[in-house]
């Protein structure tokens, strides 16, 4: 038989002499990752490579630290590495709707664009200056007046030979035109040119359309004239606007020489200047045409002469590296944003805006994968980011809409940088397995543990983490007993005596709920007891329904008996896990056995509340039995068994050792101790295997004991693989220490059995039989005479279907001799 366990084993006391403090305020800060050793190896790992597709998926529970770390880590690494380039946009004069992407130093970006910004300014006032110039008006009136001479020379000469000829010209609303003249000078009327002979007529005709193709002539002159003149001036102008254009630019290319795409851009901006000069002159107010109608003044726009400017590094120290906590596809990529303007939607290249990937872009991105995931398009844009190493700002919605714009079509800016993703292990395993693509993209693997080694060493980094905590909160101190009892809470968390839980989000919140309970009861340092009020009422403020099911239970609604003995029933140990809280409920396990051939029938099973787990636990304890009983002969029996009161679907295989000892116990006719509780797993060989939750099942069976009356005579059966889990409660630790409750470990299925019914299981013999008063032997025959019951039965039904043959034989005979 088992020996109890004393109650040194039921809790990982942590002493607090191991620590040296006063209070952790004597403590440093400490900003190191504790726990996380191969989780720090493979960042470091995948940080430092460069070569593609060594992206980075974080993965481990919620609560570990993964982001806290990846930020301490990054800023520490990133500090050390070359600051990237600056990026902008600038118009493209040849293809408006494809912006130029130009790579600057940083810093040097927005230099660039103050310089062309105070260009243009410049521009503006001394184009303007240089139009409105004495000199300039000179040449200009000097060209006019030349032209108008020769224009005026031209139509001179054709009047004076068409006067000669009695002709004169004409102007009409249609143009110029040669009409005939009287000797007074007044042009021949209809009336008078028909009174007139028809060798006259022929004669002014020949004559009129003689000069006529001369005026025409004249005409297309001066129109050739007024274009050369047109051409003239617009060399003047664009010389004029030179000696103010170039040097400007001159300068600006000398700045930027380094920069070829610039030294293009350059060139290219100042022909558009030169090709647009009307934009700079002095703009002159038109009058409306109805004098209640003031039309806006157009005013000419000069953005096609800016640098917009999408990343700027002027301040970045190191690589930089962002943290997107709201992955859209436009805040990864950029967007091209528009103005309303008389219900149109306008955008140029100064509309451009850029996304995370671009601030990112030559560092680190760092972004939680579920809610990449959540947002349409930004997955597998990112992956083709990556894949292609460049960005494309794009209108992601234009191919599904019924009606395609015309939208800019940025160039593509060039990517390196390294992407982070920050999930659970289920999305991390659920990538993997389903994507393709992400297996190349994503080949580091940074795994969070949620526990680590309770050593001295990660004790004290837990103090130091408990004075950091505390300084940067203001948060009342700890003295040694508080961290000694954070320590504690850490391992039942971790549900481990040699273990210490990573998820120190859980540890941070009940440092903040001890140091309030503590401030509140007027301290100012927080001992254990302000730690244990702590943890008592972050449990009361959960555990409603656990109080309930208990009162239930107490009421007789829910009959779960604590006392006596009883044939075929046991109590069986579950937990329920509200998500925030999760305790042990205890519940009633029942089987019956009976004359058949049907085996063990799962009621669970054969009702759809089974799960696979528990199925397979029903299937081991078939053939645990089979393997035992029936070796020699086989056996015929129906048991049936099931969790009664039970509502929901049952898993877990935690009971296989109470559903053993209820089969046995019915089929033996032993009753079963009621006041001690059975969790516990097993294999074929009977073998007791460890099962979780194993503090909150022994928790659980003890509060109902205690409400109903500590004896002396509860307890709990577990398996012994689970002794290392246990940090129970202090009130459970007490009572076994004062002898009110026990606990005891088992290796095998028939120590237990043994505990809950006083009796010895018995070791089979040479001849395969039992020893008289063991429980074996109580098994071996009952199920004897069932087979017995059975054999007379079967033996009863041959019989019966003899004599059914012999009377068809009789009656068959008699009808051949009638």
């Amino acid at each position: 038989m088992p020996e109890k366990l004393r109650h040194e084993e039921l809790y990982g006391f942590c002493d607090p002499s191991v620590f040296a403090f006063t209070t952790t305020s004597d403590l440093p800060d400490f900003k190191e990752t504790i726990g996380q050793e191969r989780a720090l190896h493979s960042l470091d790992f995948g940080l430092s490579l460069e070569s593609s597709g060594f992206n980075i998926f974080i993965l481990g529970e919620h609560g570990t630290g993964k982001m806290t770390t990846v930020r301490s880590f990054l800023s520490q690494k990133a500090m050390n590495e070359t600051v990237p380039e600056d990026w902008c946009y600038v118009s493209n004069f040849k293809d408006p709707d494809a912006p130029l992407a130009i790579s600057l130093q940083p810093g040097q970006a927005v230099i660039f664009q103050k310089d062309m910004d105070e260009v243009i300014k410049i521009l503006k006032i001394e184009i303007a200056k240089v139009f409105e110039s004495k000199e300039y008006e000179k040449q200009r009136n000097k060209i006019a007046e030349e032209a108008q001479r020769k224009q005026k020379a031209l139509f001179t000469s054709l009047e004076e030979e068409a006067q000669e000829k009695g002709f004169s010209v004409r102007k009409t609303v249609s143009g110029l035109i040669i009409v005939p003249v009287k000797k007074t000078g007044e042009p021949l009327t209809e009336e008078e040119y028909e009174l007139l002979e028809e060798k006259t007529r022929k004669r002014l005709d020949e004559i009129g359309k003689h000069l006529q193709e001369k005026l025409n002539d004249v005409v297309r002159m001066v129109r050739e004239n007024e274009k050369l003149v047109k051409d003239v001036i617009g060399k003047l102008e664009k010389e004029a606007a030179l000696s103010a254009v170039g040097h400007l630019i001159d300068e600006l290319k000398s700045k930027y020489k380094e920069y070829e795409k610039i030294i293009v851009y350059l060139d290219e901006a100042k022909e558009d200047i030169l090709e647009h000069l009307d934009d700079f002159k002095v703009q002159e107010e038109q009058s409306p045409q109805l004098p209640f109608m003031k039309l806006q003044k157009a005013e000419p726009t000069f953005t096609r002469y800016t640098v917009n400017v999408l990343v700027n590094n002027k301040d970045c120290k190191g690589a930089p590296c962002v943290f997107e906590s709201n992955p859209t596809y436009y805040n990864l990529f950029g967007r091209i944003e528009h103005k309303i303007h008389y219900g149109l939607a306008l955008t140029d290249f100064s509309m451009i805006k850029s996304g995370s990937l671009h601030k990112a872009n030559g560092g680190y991105l760092v972004i939680n994968a579920l809610d990449l995931l959540r947002n349409i398009f930004a997955y597998d844009a990112l992956k083709r980011a990556i894949r292609h190493r460049e960005m494309k700002i794009e209108d992601v919605w234009e191919q599904y809409r019924a009606i395609s714009t015309t939208t800019l079509r940025p160039e593509a800016i060039p990517l390196n940088i390294k992407v982070i993703l920050v999930g659970n292990p289920y999305l991390y395993y659920l990538l993997y397995n389903l994507d393709e693509e992400y297996r190349e993209l994503f080949k580091v693997k940074a795994d969070f543990d949620s526990r680590m080694m309770r050593n001295e060493e990660n004790i004290h980094k837990y103090a130091f983490f408990i004075a950091t905590l505390c300084r940067e909160e203001n948060l009342l101190p700890f003295d040694r007993s508080g961290a000694s009892k954070v320590v504690e809470f850490s391992s039942r968390l971790a549900e481990h005596q040699k273990k210490l839980s990573a998820r120190f989000s859980d540890i941070a919140d009940i440092l903040r709920e001890a140091s309030y309970w503590a401030s509140k009861a007027g301290g100012t340092i927080v001992n254990g007891e302000h730690v244990q009020r702590a943890i008592d009422e972050k449990i009361f403020r959960t555990n409603r329904i656990e109080e309930r099911l208990r009162e239930m239970i107490l009421e007789g609604t829910i009959i779960v008996e604590t006392h006596g003995e009883k044939v075929g029933q046991i109590n069986g140990l579950a937990v329920l896990d509200l998500g925030d809280y999760s305790f042990g409920k205890p519940s009633r396990i029942t089987a019956r056995t009976y004359a058949g051939k049907a085996g063990v029938v799962n009621i669970e099973r054969e009702t759809k509340m089974s799960g696979k787990i528990h199925e397979k636990a029903i299937l081991i304890i078939s053939h645990y039995l089979g393997s035992r009983y029936a070796a020699r002969k086989p056996i015929s029996l129906t048991a049936s068994i099931t969790f009664e009161q039970l509502y929901d679907t049952v898993e877990g295989d935690s009971a296989s050792c109470a559903e053993l000892y209820a089969l046995l116990s019915s089929i033996a006719q032993v009753p079963l101790k009621q006041n001690i509780a059975v969790t516990g797993s097993m294999d074929q060989n009977g073998d007791v295997q460890p099962v979780g939750g194993i503090n909150e099942k022994i928790e659980g069976f003890f509060d109902l004991c205690r409400v109903t009356g500590l004896d002396g005579s509860h307890g709990v059966i577990i398996p012994a693989r689970n002794v290392k889990n246990l940090m129970l409660k202090k009130d459970v630790v007490d009572a076994v220490r004062d002898g009110k409750f026990f606990i005891y470990p088992i290796q095998k299925a028939d120590e237990g059995l043994e505990l809950l019914t006083g009796m010895k299981v018995g070791e089979p013999a040479d001849d395969g039989t039992y020893p008289e008063g063991t429980i074996n032997y109580l098994v071996v025959k009952r199920l004897a005479e069932i087979s017995e019951s059975m054999e007379k039965k079967k033996e009863k039904e041959e019989e019966k279907e003899e004599e059914k043959k012999e009377i068809e034989k009789d009656n068959e005979k008699s009808g051949m001799a009638d």
